[in-house]
């Protein structure tokens, strides 16, 4: 597995970051996450930000470019209940979720109150069409500087790229899966420039009304999972039944391991 470093100059404050089976995650709340994304954009620098789910974690010990992704983001939050759940019985103090959807849905509010301008990149296009028209109904003022579709090959990647740039967008979201969407990331960092960007997987068909959201109290509770299993459980059944097995699984192996050491150390 790759070995994690400390990424220079990044502006997340690092006393903030852990690491949680491996990955790096940092404990900050929503609000403190909305204002490392505002100093970012408002001093004209490159920032990167990753969500981060026990699906992912299990994709990161798998995959080193994946890895090497997230470790290189700028700003790294728990987009799961579990991986919450996980921090904090590691000793730990993550303060609540920071969802993908809900940092986007809040940087897009921000984003129309300060004119900072959006591109949004990825789904079907009618999907994209639909999820543009909805933004523009619920934040009237947003500048919506492009939009592309996610389905596009490897050899057009740098024309997508160039249309970003060319567009100069402040915000971009990356609607592909992972993935997908933090590996074009760590490809394309230098060359988008200084933009703060995010990947947001599905976000862009709940803004289109393909998918729906779980209540709040469900969502509060944790169990935001279930809900989503039971609209798709064909596709979703190994990742959220064996794959949350493997991580709990995990998780309490690395507690043992921790009381292992602790004991031998307190005997030495």
């Amino acid at each position: 597995m790759l070995e994690l470093v400390v990424v220079e100059a990044s502006s997340h404050a690092q006393s903030s970051r852990a690491e949680v089976l491996g990955c790096p995650l940092d404990c900050v709340s929503m609000a403190e996450t909305v204002q490392l994304v505002a100093r970012a954009v408002e001093g004209g620098r490159p920032f990167v930000h990753t969500s981060l789910n026990a699906a992912k974690v299990l994709a990161a010990r798998r995959n080193d470019d994946l890895l090497r992704a997230i470790v290189r983001s700028d700003v790294i939050t728990a987009d799961g209940q579990g991986v919450v759940w996980a921090a904090r019985a590691l000793g730990h103090p993550v303060p609540e979720r920071v969802t993908g959807i809900d940092l986007m849905e809040q940087l897009l509010a921000r984003a129309a109150a300060e004119g900072w301008s959006v591109y949004v990149l990825g789904a079907r296009e009618d999907v994209l069409e639909q999820a543009i028209a909805e933004l523009r109904r619920l934040h009237p003022a947003l500048v919506v500087a492009g939009r592309q579709h996610g389905y596009f090959s490897p050899a057009d990647e740098r024309a997508v790229v160039e249309s970003i740039v060319a567009a100069r967008p402040q915000l971009l979201f990356v609607a592909l899966e992972t993935p997908a969407k933090e590996l074009f990331l760590e490809r394309n960092r230098e060359r988008l420039g200084p933009i703060f960007a995010m990947g947001v997987g599905g976000a862009v068909d709940v803004l289109a009304g393909r998918k729906r959201r779980a209540p709040r109290w469900v969502q509060q509770t944790g169990l935001e999972w279930l809900y989503r299993f039971a609209q798709d459980p064909r596709r979703l059944a190994r990742r959220y039944l064996l794959g949350t097995a493997a991580f709990l699984g995990l998780v309490g192996r690395e507690l043992v391991e921790r009381r292992v050491r602790a004991a031998c150390g307190t005997f030495r």
